[in-house]
């Protein structure tokens, strides 16, 4: 019996460690414990801005389970033989400080957690980027809130609440005062903007009728929001064009698409008539309808 949870246990990390080089390129700790399940984005989350003291306290399942788990990751990493690349995790907050991923704060955990798995056969820019993207700082995050609190440094309450260690900052005791509001929407100049910027934060505010935090957009600085509207102000007509041609594009390949469900449909279904799967093809291959058959 105890072998029979081991081997289900070793497959299951194996088919979430191989999603997830398909999907990202590398493997982690981290993303491999979230697929399983047991690290949910918001544990995460709270564990990346300083709310909770270690990975492993934020884990619904006990330790020997989860050292299981790594042992089996690693196991699989050798055989695929993945290239390694130890990565610093910085906590989002203001100091920037080290995120601890065990209670102990042993070396050899903390390193076992930190290792990444790299792809085999990436080329030398593929690699930088990658490895750029892992070791990028989780983002600063700001809280909209409707009042009511107070700045655990002043006194004062805001718009705005920035929570380090589970107390609330205003926005001036947080050093955060002279960003500016962009909000959502625009992609490209939510991009330009957060790279132009030294600093930025991300807003959000939580949905109480969903349980959950929704992003409403950056605290930038002004002049590199100044300096990415001038950019996206510059490109636009070619960007605008470029839309035209993914419409185009889009469109063609929804057509191909429906016209494959639907020959689908007739072959399952020979008594459907032709009118019919075509209907039920177009209603269900619509993009962005959010439907299952999409």
């Amino acid at each position: 019996m105890v072998q029979a949870v081991k081997s289900k246990l070793e497959r299951r990390v194996t088919e979430a460690a191989v999603a997830l080089l398909a999907k990202k390129k590398f493997v982690s700790p981290v993303l491999v414990l979230n697929r399983l399940g047991w690290l949910t984005d918001r544990r995460i989350g709270d564990w990346e801005q300083g709310r909770i003291g270690s990975l492993t306290e934020a884990m619904t399942v006990p330790p020997d389970k989860v050292d299981a788990a790594l042992g089996h990751l690693e196991h699989w990493a050798r055989q695929q033989g993945l290239t390694i690349e130890v990565v610093d995790y910085v906590a989002a907050t203001r100091d920037r400080r080290p995120l601890r991923f065990s209670v102990s704060g042993s070396s050899l955990a903390e390193q076992r957690f930190s290792t990444h798995w790299l792809a085999a056969g990436l080329s030398q820019a593929q690699r930088d980027r990658v490895v750029q993207r892992q070791k990028s700082a989780p983002d600063l995050v700001v809280l909209r809130t409707e009042g009511g609190w107070a700045c655990a440094d002043c006194g004062d309450s805001d718009t705005y609440q920035f929570v380090e260690e589970k107390r609330p900052h205003c926005l001036e005791c947080a050093d955060l005062d002279h960003l500016v509001f962009l909000a959502a929407g625009d992609a490209t100049l939510t991009r330009r903007a957060k790279k132009a910027s030294t600093l930025s934060a991300v807003v959000q505010r939580f949905n109480l009728s969903r349980k959950r935090f929704d992003r409403l957009g950056l605290l930038v600085e002004e002049n590199a929001l100044e300096a990415a509207e001038e950019q996206c102000f510059a490109d636009a007509e070619v960007r605008s064009r470029r839309r035209e041609r993914d419409t185009v594009r889009r469109g063609e390949q929804d057509l191909e698409f429906q016209a494959r469900l639907a020959a689908e449909i007739l072959r399952l279904f020979p008594g459907c008539a032709s009118a019919r799967a075509e209907a039920i093809a177009r209603h269900a291959g619509a993009r962005s309808s959010g439907r299952v058959g999409r």
